[in-house]
C-alpha cells in the first residue's frame, strides 16, 4: 500500500475533504500514475453536488496528467517514467463496441474493487474510473495514452476530457464537412474546445452561442466567427440572419434544458444536433417532431466526443504542437490540491474555463 494525499467528497453538496488514504499496487492490466496535474470539470462538481446519484465517500477527478511510476503484470506498451494523460474512458477492446471502434460506449469496461481506502479499511469510491484529485491514482491500461515530454502537464491534462469531448463531438459524432455552419450552445470549456474542432474541420462559420459577452469574446479567440447572446429573445433568428440559413450542425454544450428546448430552431434543412452536455438526472426537454421529420433533421448523443483515445489524442497533441490547437489558453488558474475548494468555487462561478490543481 501507499499512503496518498486526496480529496474526498464525504457528503454531496458539501466541500471536500483532504484526507490521507492508502493505494494498493497495480494488478494485472494495470498502472499506477503519480500525477502533476488534474483539470476541474464541471461533472466532478455535478457529481460532488450529487446530480447524478453514487455512493461516498469517494475520490472524483477524471483529467489528469502524470508519469508512470508502477505497472502491473501483463502491461504493453508502457514503461515507468512515461508521461500520460489518464482519461476515464476505461474499455475492454474485445465487446461489440469497442470492435467497431466505439470504445467510449464499452459494454464490459471492468468492475474491479476501487483500489483506495482509508487506514481502517473502508473502501473509497474511485469516482469516473480515474479519483484524480489524488496524489497518485491505479487505472486500467486502456485508460491512458503516452505523450511527448515537451508539452506541459496542464495542456495534457485538458486532452482526458473537455478537449476530445469538444472536438470528437464535431469530427467524429457530427461528422461535420469542410464549408458547413456550426452554431455551438455555450462557450465555457467544452464548447470553446468543439468551436476548435469546427475551425479545425474548415467550418464556413462557427456561432457562438452564450449568455455573456466575455465568453462571446473568448470563443472568437477560440474560432468563432460570430457570436450571439442567448438572453435575447429569440436568438435563432439572429442565427439565421448571420447564416442566412438555419445551421447544418448545432453542438450543444451545456447541460441547460432551455437550451435543449431551444437547440432544433437554429437547425436547417438536413440539419443535425449533437447532444453533449449532461442535464441532471431526471430532467427532461421538449421539442416538435414533426418538424424534425419534415425537414429531415437528426439528433445524436456524443460520449467523450466518441474519440478512440490512441488515436485522437495523439492527432490532437501533434496540432497543438504545430500551434493549431490551444490548450495553454483554456487553463484559467493554477491551484495546489489543499486549495480545492476554493478552485471548484470559482469554476461554479461560470468565469473559469479551466482550473488546474497542480502537484
Amino acid at each position: 500500500m501507499t499512503r496518498i494525499k486526496a480529496a474526498v467528497c464525504t457528503e454531496f453538496g458539501q466541500p471536500l475533504r483532504i484526507e490521507e488514504l492508502d493505494l494498493r499496487a497495480p494488478l494485472a492490466g494495470e498502472i499506477e500514475v503519480t500525477l502533476e496535474a488534474v483539470a476541474i470539470c464541471h461533472s466532478d462538481i455535478h457529481f460532488a453536488e450529487g446530480a447524478w446519484g453514487g455512493d461516498v465517500p469517494a475520490v472524483y477527478g477524471h483529467e489528469a496528467a502524470g508519469r508512470i511510476s508502477a505497472i502491473g503484470p501483463g502491461v504493453q506498451g508502457l514503461i515507468e517514467g512515461q508521461r500520460v494523460v489518464v482519461t476515464l474512458i476505461r474499455a475492454c477492446g474485445t465487446c461489440p463496441n469497442c470492435a467497431s471502434g466505439r470504445p467510449t460506449i464499452c459494454e464490459t469496461p471492468g468492475t474491479e474493487m476501487s483500489p483506495i481506502t482509508r487506514a481502517d479499511g473502508t473502501s473509497v469510491v474511485q469516482a469516473m474510473n480515474c479519483g484524480a484529485f489524488a496524489e497518485r491514482v491505479v487505472v486500467d491500461q486502456s485508460q491512458v495514452v503516452p505523450l511527448p515530454d515537451d508539452m506541459p502537464p496542464e495542456a495534457v491534462a485538458l486532452m482526458a476530457c473537455g478537449v476530445i469531448t469538444g472536438v470528437g463531438a464535431i469530427v467524429n459524432a457530427g461528422r461535420l464537412r469542410a464549408g458547413e455552419d456550426v452554431v455551438v450552445i455555450g462557450a465555457g470549456g467544452v464548447g470553446l474546445n468543439a468551436i476548435q474542432g469546427a475551425r479545425i474541420a474548415g467550418a464556413r462559420r462557427i456561432v457562438a452561442v452564450d449568455m455573456t459577452e466575455d465568453k462571446l469574446e473568448t470563443a472568437k479567440s477560440f474560432g468563432a466567427t460570430d457570436g450571439v447572446l442567448a438572453t435575447g429573445k429569440a436568438p435563432w433568428k439572429d442565427v439565421y440572419r448571420i447564416l442566412g440559413r438555419g445551421a447544418d450542425l448545432v453542438a450543444v454544450t451545456v447541460g441547460a434544458i432551455p437550451a435543449y428546448n431551444d437547440a432544433p430552431r437554429f437547425l436547417g434543412w438536413g440539419g443535425r444536433m449533437v447532444m453533449i452536455g449532461m442535464p441532471h438526472s431526471g430532467a427532461m426537454a421538449e421539442y416538435e417532431p414533426v418538424v424534425l421529420a419534415y425537414m429531415a433533421q437528426g439528433m445524436v448523443g456524443s460520449k467523450m466526443g466518441d474519440v478512440v483515445i490512441r488515436r485522437d489524442i495523439p492527432w490532437l497533441a501533434d496540432l497543438y504542437r504545430q500551434g493549431r490547437l490551444k490548450l495553454d489558453e483554456l487553463v484559467s488558474g493554477r491551484w495546489s490540491l489543499d486549495q480545492i475548494n476554493e478552485a471548484i468555487t470559482d469554476t461554479r462561478s461560470g468565469g473559469a474555463k479551466r482550473n488546474v490543481i497542480i502537484f
